[in-house]
């Protein structure tokens, strides 16, 4: 969960179910699965802050052109995120795709780290518990969805292969 909220895109619509599976089982519970994986999120939420504290700004300036963001652009996210912010981080939290990389704009905007750090929290909180019942539900048969989850297993290496790969070649131009 901290590598999927580090932008890393391993999906915690993976790891959460697996973990709701884990407490079916006994060994954990629901209410103990959901705090450690927002517990997760946070801390990797917090490594995405940041680096887009530190580093967002001139990697934006220097590559957004690539990814079609201008110094135009950048200025109105910064005036957006100024007064959308806080409900962009709680709602963004309950979003996928958008829940994995929330956290590097809050941290380019400057968002106050304190509320940063309580609306991460309270955003992740009912997705990891989603997830985690939803894996719970699925004990019984979790046998059958174990294939399923192979092929999931399969994409999410893929997924981080091409993170690589990208991160490779912008290292490599600069």
């Amino acid at each position: 969960m901290t590598l999927e909220s580090a932008c890393i895109p391993i999906p915690s619509e993976i790891i959460m179910p697996f973990a709701g599976y884990v407490a079916w089982t006994g060994e954990l519970t629901l209410i103990a699965i959901t705090l450690a994986g927002a517990f997760g999120n946070l801390v990797g939420s917090w490594i995405a802050y940041f680096i887009g504290l530190k580093e967002g700004r001139p990697l934006l300036e220097k590559y957004g052109k690539y990814i079609l963001i201008s110094h135009h652009k950048l200025e109105l996210a910064d005036k957006w995120f100024e007064k959308y912010g806080h409900e962009a981080v709680l709602i963004g939290r309950l979003l996928p795709i958008v829940r994995t990389f929330i956290s590097l704009p809050a941290g380019i905007a400057g968002m106050d780290f304190k509320k940063f750090t309580i609306y991460t929290f309270i955003g992740c909180l009912p997705w990891c518990f989603a997830l985690a019942y939803i894996g719970y539900s699925l004990g019984p048969n979790w046998e059958t969805m174990r294939d399923i989850f192979h092929m999931l297993d399969y994409v999410a290496a893929a997924l981080v292969i091409v993170f690589i790969y990208i991160v490779y070649k912008l290292r490599k131009e600069e």
